[in-house]
């Protein structure tokens, strides 16, 4: 069941599945999972749920669960302490380019990535990433400080 959103033409035609969005809205609003990891059914046209890691899942599992050769779009729910030592947590977006993926999958997820964001509310920040070293946890910790 997807939904798609203003008038599409084929590079930008992705629809977005409702259980993407219900998933998100479950990180968002429940804290059920600590991540959410999206990839594109190149099939379906959508955007799709492709794997959630609960509430005790660390960021090296976040990290170890995209895959090394292919993009995928996450959102990612960072607790902190502030200086303050008040307990936060910010919502990260993160567009998974990896400088090794097709082409085609490149084009296809640059081409997708701002329709899909905008229909995540509540997302505090975005890290594009090429390879592990642009999304390491440090750079998390820098960009909530």
């Amino acid at each position: 069941m997807a939904f798609r959103v203003g008038g599409g033409n084929a590079s930008s035609g992705m629809g977005v599945a409702e259980h993407s969005i219900s998933t998100y809205q479950e990180l968002q609003r429940k804290k059920v999972h600590r991540y959410v990891i999206f990839k594109i059914d190149e099939i379906k046209k959508e955007v799709v749920v492709e794997k959630t890691g609960g509430p005790a899942e660390s960021y090296d599992d976040f990290t170890a669960s995209l895959p090394e050769n292919d993009c995928r779009y996450a959102v990612y729910d960072f607790d902190f302490v502030t200086s303050e030592n008040c307990q936060k947590s910010k919502i990260f977006f993160v567009a998974w380019s990896p400088s090794v993926a097709r082409i085609r999958a490149k084009m296809l997820y640059a081409t997708s990535k701002d329709r899909f964001r905008r229909e995540l509310e509540g997302i505090h920040y975005e890290i594009q990433a090429t390879d592990p070293t642009e999304m390491d946890l440090e750079v998390l910790r820098e960009r909530v400080n």
